[in-house]
C-alpha cells in the first residue's frame, strides 16, 4: 500500500473511492531511472517540506540500465558528467558498464533513503488535471497484482524517459521468414542466448551496434556490422588518467568536481569545433580512424558519413575496442542496402552475402514521451504536438507538469540536474507567494515553432510529429548549452511573462498533502 510513503510518525491522507484507494502527495515522480532518482534527491534536499512518491512500472530501479541486457552494454558518456553532481563517481573506469552504473544508482537511492519512496510495478495509466482542485488525478495499475489505484498530486514530474520500454524499432526485412537462424532485437535480449562459435550479423551503426560488435567478437566465430550509412566513431580511453590522479591527490569530492568541469569543457569544445569547422572535424576523425584500422582499409567506404559531425550523435568506443576487433579479424563492417534475408544470412543489393547463424537488429528505438501516459486538462485531451516546451521542462497549456529530457550533444544528466534545481526553485517560489498553479502560456500566437529535438537520428525523425515543439528563443528554446543553462536555470528569475501563476483556496481544493522535515 502507498501509505509506506509516509514519513515516520505521520501518514499520508488516504480515502476510499469505490474500490480504489486514493492517496495525496505533493509531487508524483514517474520513473525510477537516473532522472527520477536525481529528481527525488533534489526535491527532498531543497524542498524538504514537500512529500513525494516515485512510481516505477517495472520491478527494479535503473531505467535503461536495468532494461537493456545485451552484451557489453555501457555508457557512451563519461561517468564524471553522466553521474550526479552531488555524488562522486569513484570507479576507476570513466566509461562504465551497466552493472557499475546500476550499482551507482542503487547506492545513491539507498544512502539518501530514496529507495523507500519507490513503488515498483506501478504503471501510470492516465493523468487528469482539474483546475478547480488544483491537482492531478492519476490512475495507476499494479502490474504484479492487477490492483487499481488513484493518486492525487499537486505536481507530476515525468522522468519516464523518451522511448518505449516494451518495444524497440524493428523494421521488417524482405525474406526474413526464410532465415533459418535466430533474429534478436537488443532491447529484448534473451537471457539464455548462446552465440559461442556462431556467425553474427549486427544490423545498425549507432551506439548499440558499435557496443555489441566488439563485445560479441571474442566469443562468436565472427561478427559483421551491417550499416546502410556510416557513423562517426571516436575512440576514447575507458580510464581517465587525470581523474584518477586527481582523486589520489585531492580526495574523491574535489577531484570529482574538477574532473567534471574539465570534461564539461572538453565536451563543449569538441561539439563547437564540429559545428564551426565541420570539414576539419570530418578530416580529423577520418585520420584518427585510419590510424586504428588495418593498412589499406577502405575508410571512406565504411567510416565516412554523408553528413557533418554532430548532425547525429558521435559514437564513442572505449579504448578503440571496435577497431581492435576489426584489426584482429574477429569483426568486419559492410556498408550497403539489404536486398533480402536468405536461409543462411543477408544478401545486399551489391550482391555481397553475409553468412549468419544469428542476426541482431540494432535498428533503434521508438520514441514515446512521458511514458505514453494520456494527459487531460479540465477534460481536454492534451495533444503533445500542439504544445511548446517551456525552459525545456514544462509544456504550454499544461499546469503543474514538469519533465526531464537531457542533452543530445553532451551527457544526458548534465541537463537533468539543472532542470531539477530549477524545478525546486519554482516550487519554493510558489510556496513563498502562496500559488497553487503554474502554467506556461504562449503569448505570441505567431511564434515560430520548430521540432523539439534538432537532431538527425532516425529514431528522432520518425517521431517528430508526435512530440511537443520548441520556439526559436528563450524560454521556448530547447537549449543544448550547459553553460547557458547553468546561468539561466540556476541564477535566472523563476517568474516569467510566459508563466501564469494562480491560487485556489486550500479548503475548496480538498488536497492536504503530507509535510515532513528531512533530518
Amino acid at each position: 500500500m502507498l501509505d509506506a510513503d509516509a514519513p515516520p510518525g505521520r501518514s499520508i491522507p488516504k480515502r476510499k473511492t469505490g474500490d480504489k484507494t486514493v492517496t495525496d502527495v505533493d509531487v508524483l515522480i514517474v520513473g525510477a531511472g537516473i532522472s527520477g532518482i536525481g529528481a527525488a534527491y533534489y526535491l527532498q534536499n531543497r524542498c524538504p517540506g514537500m512529500s513525494y512518491t516515485i512510481l516505477e512500472a517495472r520491478g527494479a530501479l535503473g531505467g535503461t540500465w536495468d532494461l537493456f541486457r545485451y552484451p557489453g552494454i555501457r555508457s557512451d558518456s563519461d561517468l564524471h558528467t553522466f553521474g550526479y553532481a552531488f555524488k562522486p563517481w569513484e570507479n576507476e573506469k570513466s566509461i562504465a558498464g551497466a552493472d557499475a552504473i546500476l550499482a551507482y544508482l542503487a547506492e545513491t537511492a539507498s544512502e539518501n533513503r530514496i529507495d523507500r519512496k519507490i513503488r515498483y510495478h506501478h504503471k501510470v495509466l492516465s493523468a487528469a488535471w482539474t483546475s478547480e482542485d488544483a491537482c492531478w488525478q492519476v490512475e495507476v495499475e499494479r502490474s504484479d497484482t492487477g490492483e487499481k489505484l488513484s493518486l492525487r498530486s499537486k505536481w507530476i514530474f515525468s522522468a519516464a524517459g523518451y522511448y518505449r520500454y516494451d518495444e524497440g524499432y524493428r523494421p521488417r526485412f524482405p525474406g526474413e521468414e526464410r532465415f533459418r537462424g535466430q533474429i534478436v532485437h537488443p532491447q529484448h535480449w534473451p537471457e539464455e542466448l548462446d552465440y559461442s562459435g556462431k556467425r553474427v550479423v549486427v544490423i545498425g551503426s549507432g551506439a548499440t551496434a558499435v557496443t555489441l560488435v566488439p563485445a560479441m567478437a571474442g566469443k562468436a566465430a565472427h561478427v559483421a556490422m551491417l550499416q546502410r550509412t556510416p557513423t562517426y566513431i571516436l575512440s576514447i580511453p575507458s580510464h581517465d588518467a587525470i581523474a584518477n590522479l586527481l582523486r589520489r591527490v585531492f580526495g574523491k569530492r574535489l577531484a570529482y568536481a574538477l574532473t567534471r568541469r574539465k570534461n564539461i569543457f572538453l565536451q563543449r569544445m569538441i561539439w563547437q569545433f564540429c559545428q564551426r569547422h565541420p570539414q576539419r572535424a570530418r578530416n580529423l576523425i577520418r585520420s584518427l580512424n585510419a590510424r586504428q584500422l588495418p593498412k589499406g582499409y577502405p575508410v571512406d567506404v565504411h567510416f565516412n558519413p554523408p553528413y557533418n559531425p554532430w548532425d547525429q550523435r558521435l559514437c564513442m568506443v572505449p579504448d578503440g575496442d571496435l577497431f581492435k576487433a576489426i584489426r584482429a579479424g574477429a569483426a568486419s563492417v559492410s556498408t550497403g542496402r539489404i536486398k533480402t534475408f536468405t536461409e543462411t544470412g543477408v544478401l545486399l543489393e551489391s550482391g555481397e552475402h553475409l553468412d549468419a547463424d544469428l542476426i541482431v537488429t540494432a535498428t533503434g528505438l521508438n520514441l514515446q514521451p512521458f511514458g505514453g501516459v494520456p494527459l487531460t486538462v479540465d477534460g481536454r485531451t492534451v495533444k503533445l504536438a500542439d504544445t511548446v516546451a517551456f525552459k525545456g521542462m514544462m509544456l504550454s497549456g499544461v499546469p503543474n507538469l514538469a519533465f526531464a529530457i537531457g542533452y543530445t550533444n553532451s551527457s544526458w544528466t548534465l541537463k537533468i540536474g539543472l532542470l531539477c534545481e530549477h524545478f525546486c526553485r519554482l516550487l519554493a517560489h510558489m510556496e513563498e507567494k502562496g500559488f497553487d498553479i503554474c502554467c506556461p502560456e504562449v503569448r505570441d500566437a505567431a511564434m515560430v515553432r520548430r521540432p523539439l529535438l534538432d537532431f538527425g537520428a532516425g529514431y528522432v525523425k520518425r517521431s517528430l510529429d508526435e512530440l511537443p515543439r520548441q520556439g526559436a528563443d528563450f524560454p521556448w528554446l530547447m537549449s543544448m548549452s550547459y553553460a547557458a543553462d547553468a546561468k539561466l536555470l540556476r541564477k535566472g528569475p523563476v517568474a516569467d511573462p510566459n508563466l501564469r501563476f494562480s491560487s485556489v483556496r486550500a479548503k475548496a481544493a480538498g488536497v492536504t498533502p503530507a509535510r515532513k522535515a528531512v533530518a
